[in-house]
């Protein structure tokens, strides 16, 4: 699979409203062939910054991905509303999906 992690700090103004502006997006994206998951978490130490965690099936899947409208139409606003160029990691992962920690497991009762 492919695994993307993506940092956005947002121009604080706008931080507030950062989740709604990217629901289409992240919506369209969910529903792709080829998408694993896309999840959005907000900074415990920033406020002002979120983390994209994404993964598509394969190469092919991540190219239509960035190919596709909503992802051309996201990244015409963006540029408005981030307060910096995002940081990225982008790697090429051996399964599938998400797996389970070994080093954990939910006490009983």
């Amino acid at each position: 699979m492919i695994f993307i992690v993506v940092k956005f700090t947002v121009r604080p103004e706008r931080s507030d409203e950062w989740l709604a502006l990217v629901d289409d997006f992240t919506q369209a994206t969910r529903a792709e062939e080829g998408n694993l998951f896309f999840e959005w978490s907000r900074s415990v130490d920033n406020a002002d910054q979120f983390v994209l965690v994404e993964a598509f099936r394969d190469g092919a899947a991540g190219g239509a991905h960035v190919n596709s409208d909503h992802f051309k139409a996201a990244m015409s606003w963006m540029p408005d509303v981030v307060a910096r160029k995002p940081d990225i990691v982008n790697v090429e992962v051996p399964q599938d999906g998400w797996g389970e920690m070994g080093e954990i497991t939910p006490r009983g009762d």
